[in-house]
């Protein structure tokens, strides 16, 4: 189960896919919006399944436990933290919470139910609601995505609602805001995914604009790249030399244009792997990577509603 390796450019890696590695009780759907690993390399799926919302497995795919169930509107990211504890996003509830492993809330930011004013109607929940944007507003209005730097501070992606990354302090008292709907440097158009790098720098997907933006801590822009398609999330890896996987979905479901390219932190694209569709192999809306390591991913798809092992040789 293999393809031709290319090392640099337009060509393709060697990979295998474990698509089955996942063994959940008979009955109960998994139905990840969003995947992430933790230190003792068990895996968490954020799962659109009301009765089962958040399903743990271990390293082997087996069945450990689940929770969550009646917390959640509609899951849609879920990152462990460096403390080992849990970051989930509930993109209508519009609330960043953090829980322990199992299952404890210990924090919440944001108010449940508030959408901040950016020109999206209040009751209009659709994921195209970015396109209705007319400034940006507070926090929040439909956030994407969070990380957190080694400081304690947050980051999070304001994105189908507004189009904006909001920083807070380690304690969650917000600092300040930056984004406006736009093309320009600093602008956006969809900041879906936001990943915080080694050297203290903030990697922003924005997708509308078929690119990642760089900023430091303080928001001021740095760069930014594009040749990867249209992005939908990324992760980074850890180790001495880092590099970003980042998914790429080319139409509404990413059943027609699929791929997965891996960037270095200059924005130069290494390799891509993978196309659209159902089968082993195939992505259809990739909408959560987690990469521990540079060989080894996990890729929760949203039209194929499964979670791929991938392992690239």
């Amino acid at each position: 189960m293999s393809e031709t390796l290319t090392i640099v450019g337009a060509g393709r890696h060697t990979y295998e896919v474990h698509e089955d590695w996942a063994r959940p009780p008979a009955g109960m759907e998994v139905l990840a919006a969003s995947v992430t690993v933790d230190a003792q390399d068990r895996v968490y799926c954020f799962n659109r399944n009301p009765e089962h919302p958040v399903v743990v497995f271990d390293r082997d795919g087996s069945f450990l436990t689940s929770w969550g169930a009646g917390l959640f509107a509609f899951p849609h990211v879920i990152r462990a933290a460096r403390d080992n504890n849990l970051w989930i996003v509930d993109r209508d509830h519009a609330q960043m919470m953090l829980f322990d492993t199992s299952g404890k809330l210990l924090r919440t930011i944001g108010t449940k139910g508030f959408r901040s004013d950016t020109g999206v109607a209040p009751d209009y929940f659709k994921s195209d609601a970015f396109r209705s944007v007319t400034h940006g507003g507070g926090p929040f209005n439909l956030p994407t995505d969070i990380d957190v730097a080694p400081s304690g501070e947050l980051f999070v992606t304001d994105g189908y609602g507004n189009a904006r990354v909001h920083k807070f302090a380690a304690d969650g008292t917000h600092l300040f805001s930056w984004g406006e709907p736009g093309t320009g440097p600093g602008e956006f158009n969809l900041p879906r995914d936001i990943t915080l790098g080694p050297d203290g720098l903030v990697y922003v997907v924005d997708g509308g604009n078929f690119r990642i933006q760089v900023f430091d801590a303080d928001g001021k822009f740095k760069s930014e790249f594009g040749n990867i398609g249209t992005p939908l999330t990324m992760c980074m890896t850890r180790g001495a030399t880092q590099y970003l996987y980042v998914s790429h979905a080319g139409d509404e479901d990413g059943m027609d244009d699929a791929a997965i390219y891996k960037v270095g932190l200059d924005g130069k694209v290494l390799g891509k792997f993978g196309s659209a569709g159902k089968l082993p192999k195939e992505f259809g809306l990739a909408n959560s990577i987690d990469c521990r390591n540079e060989n080894e991913l996990l890729v929760g798809e949203m039209t194929n509603w499964r979670v791929q092992k991938v392992t690239l040789k």
